[in-house]
């Protein structure tokens, strides 16, 4: 376990050690940047299809399997991880009842039963990819990024493509589906014809990069097929070089799609392929009428494949309207997790993650761990600060060479490594006994992200240790896993300053015996010895000298004042209410209606500017699509949206008040339904707004129903749009 000395920066008061999330800009590299995991939203699952939805058949795949089983092969990223044989998990079924008196052919009937399971633990347990109808030269491709057996969604998806059917998929992220429809449409270019055959509608422009590389990363091993990302906030420069150049495949954002479509760089019309990854995600984030304008101005004969998490109504419309008799293939998400597995959460602001993951080390007894975080740079940004507060931490994600993974892995199995960093994909089929923890510095996605990560522990038959942190904005998201896991996860405590200096003191008591055994003792003793006689010098001052010289800072953690845990109640309330905690709580402690409203009508937090745009009731617009079009064209995140008050003919929104002039500029050329938002700092000269909706009007947007990453618009009747703004 990685000791710590008391490096200056393992001293850093905790700040505010559980207030609310700081609002950040994103940074210019990491807008640039793929990410792991797509947008921080609750996925909805156990989804109950309508008879009337279309005439299709369905086929059902099940991935159902314990949680320290290995992740699907793909997982929506182009990343090379290390390569698994799967083994297909057989029992011999043995003490069967003696029913007959000729034992010998009792024996050689159980001999039989058990020569045939063995062949049988060598075997996949279902179809390899050269079986799936795809050409051999894609099958070697596959081969070449590292997998041998595809997920289940894969093997059911892809030879209905490649047998020229649409397709509807019902998949969670995180099953491999971007491979189901990459794979067959790579088989199926004509790489003579540079001109755009093949496009992919993402709902962000993280997802829209990372199913591009993936793309490529196949690509890269055929040749002669090139693919291009398109989406919000990238030069437009950059995407029309790529156009002219004759990408055959696109992979873009609703909107960015429909701006290139209305300048003429974009020509559809010969398109053979078509996707809509995430479906109702695109939906809920405003985009219905880009995607069904996309739809309308594309071949009639092309082939479709529309994947979605969930199939709310919008979609079934959208499905029947533009697909041709579908088949519709359900992928059960993994739910379950292993019994061995303790699970805790412990509710911190994000930026305090660190030095709470720093006291949790100091304290927690632990052999070895995985630490998850959602991007590659997160991966390298935190084991170095790791390293730096005296730590043996690496980082493993998709940019790092196999044999460096390799020897990273090593160092983790033989102990010279304590803390891996690592993405879900960088860690897939990783199998180390002596991880005993897992932490899970980024809430997953999704459920079944969250039962692959912590599955990397409680391996070979012993106990695992979980730890989720969680925002005070993240409470539904820690409800759902719970909901969908079945499980309760017990809240964790912050180690207090008293135990971190115990466990210091406890380490530094350690360090000095295994220093006594040191072949080099007798030399500095004689030379301590010496020093003390000459300058009358007590050993013991000598020796706390010396440890005091071997540290960066100060040894012992120090107290905080309270006035910097100001504000740790109100997150611990909304974090409850987020999490559904708070039942029975007096209404009369939240104020009266006409104080809440004022306080809407002057919204202002820390951090935070408000922004006036050109868009509002009568417009028709909802949060959702007012929070996808600026996220994406601004490459802001769920953490930088504050209130959203939507009112007659404008919207005020809270947004980061450090954003660059340079977003603000793009912001201002975005359009939500068509129409230029112009977005400007707003100067206080609106008043709060009349509740004009008495009258049976029943749009309730106007009243600041989003509220950022807690869980999206509640207009229309109160309905909190299930999976957030995005």
């Amino acid at each position: 376990m990685g000791n710590n000395m008391g490096n200056n920066e393992n001293n850093d008061v905790i700040r505010e050690e559980q207030g609310a999330d700081a609002a950040g800009q994103v940074s210019p590299a990491a807008q640039t940047e793929q990410t792991e995991q797509v947008e921080n939203t609750e996925q909805a699952g156990n989804t109950e299809l309508a008879d009337d939805a279309t005439q299709a058949s369905t086929t059902e795949a099940t991935n159902e399997a314990p949680a320290n089983a290995d992740a699907a092969p793909f997982e929506d990223t182009p990343q090379v991880a290390e390569q698994q044989a799967d083994k297909a998990a057989s029992e011999q079924t043995g003490n069967t009842e003696q029913t007959t008196t000729d034992k010998s052919e009792q024996q050689a009937d159980n001999a039989d039963k058990a020569d045939k399971s063995n062949k049988k633990d060598d075997e996949p347990t279902g179809p390899g990819f050269d079986e799936l109808d795809l050409p051999d030269e894609v099958v070697a491709a596959v081969s070449k990024v590292g997998y041998e057996n595809p997920s289940p969604i894969q093997a059911a998806t892809i030879p209905t493509l490649m047998a020229d059917r649409d397709v509807v998929g019902l998949a969670q992220t995180g099953t491999g589906k971007t491979a189901a429809f990459a794979l067959p449409i790579l088989a199926r270019i004509d790489r003579s014809v540079r001109a755009p055959q093949a496009l992919v509608l993402a709902p962000t422009r993280e997802l829209a990069l990372q199913v591009a590389d993936s793309f490529q990363s196949f690509a890269d091993h055929l040749g002669g097929i090139s693919v291009l990302p398109i989406y919000g906030g990238q030069s437009y420069g950059v995407q029309l070089s790529g156009l002219r150049r004759g990408a055959q495949v696109i992979v873009g954002t609703p909107g960015r799609v429909i701006d290139h479509l209305e300048k003429g760089s974009l020509n559809i019309s010969d398109l053979r392929f078509l996707v809509l990854d995430e479906a109702d995600e695109m939906l809920q984030m405003g985009f219905q009428e880009d995607v069904e304008r996309i739809l309308s101005d594309t071949p009639d004969d092309k082939q479709v494949a529309l994947f979605s998490a969930t199939m709310p109504a919008a979609i079934r419309r959208l499905s029947k309207q533009y697909l041709n008799d579908p088949q519709e293939i359900t992928v059960k998400s993994q739910t379950r997790t292993a019994d061995n597995i303790r699970q805790r959460f412990l509710m911190t602001a994000h930026r305090n993650k660190l030095d709470a993951l720093t006291r949790i080390l100091e304290v927690e007894e632990f052999e070895a761990m995985i630490v998850f975080v959602r991007t590659r740079h997160e991966t390298e940004e935190l084991a170095e600060r790791l390293r730096a507060r005296g730590f043996a931490a690496q980082a493993i994600n998709g940019d790092i060479a196999q044999n460096q993974r390799e020897r990273t892995i090593d160092q983790l199995k033989d102990g010279r490594l304590d803390i891996l960093v690592a993405t879900d994909v960088a860690a897939r089929g990783l199998d180390v006994d002596r991880i005993s923890h897992v932490v899970n510095f980024d809430i997953p996605n999704d459920t079944e992200s969250y039962v692959h990560r912590i599955g990397r522990t409680g391996r070979a038959g012993r106990s695992g240790e979980a730890l989720l942190f969680v925002t005070p904005r993240e409470g539904r998201l820690l409800r759902s896993i719970e909901r969908a896991t079945k499980s309760s996860l017990q809240e964790m405590q912050l180690p207090s300053v008293d135990q971190v200096n115990d466990s210091r003191k406890e380490k530094f008591a350690a360090a000095i015996t295994d220093a006594l055994a040191d072949d080099q003792v007798p030399v500095f003793r004689e030379m301590i010895q010496s020093y003390a006689d000459e300058n009358d010098t007590p050993l013991v001052e000598i020796a706390a000298a010396l440890a005091a010289q071997s540290q960066n800072g100060e040894f012992l953690l120090k107290e905080q004042p309270r006035r910097q845990r100001d504000g740790r109640g109100r997150d611990r309330d909304r974090f409850e209410r987020e999490r559904g905690d708070q039942r029975g709580r007096d209404r009369s402690d939240r104020g009266d209606r006409g104080a809440r409203k004022a306080e809407r009508a002057d919204f202002q937090r820390e951090g935070m500017a408000t922004y006036r745009i050109s868009v509002g009731r009568r417009q028709h617009v909802r949060p959702g699509a007012i929070v996808g079009a600026i996220a994406n064209e601004g490459g802001l995140t769920s953490k930088d949206f504050g209130h959203i008050d939507i009112r007659g003919d404008h919207t005020l929104v809270e947004l980061p008040a450090n954003m660059p002039q340079q977003v603000i500029q793009n912001l201002s050329d975005t359009r939500i339904s068509g129409q230029l938002i112009h977005l400007q700092p707003d100067d206080g000269s609106s008043p709060p707004e009349d509740d004009d909706r008495r009258g049976g009007r029943g749009d309730r947007g106007g009243r600041g129903g989003f509220r950022g990453g807690r869980g999206g618009d509640r207009d229309r009747g109160g309905d909190r749009g299930g999976r957030g703004g995005f």
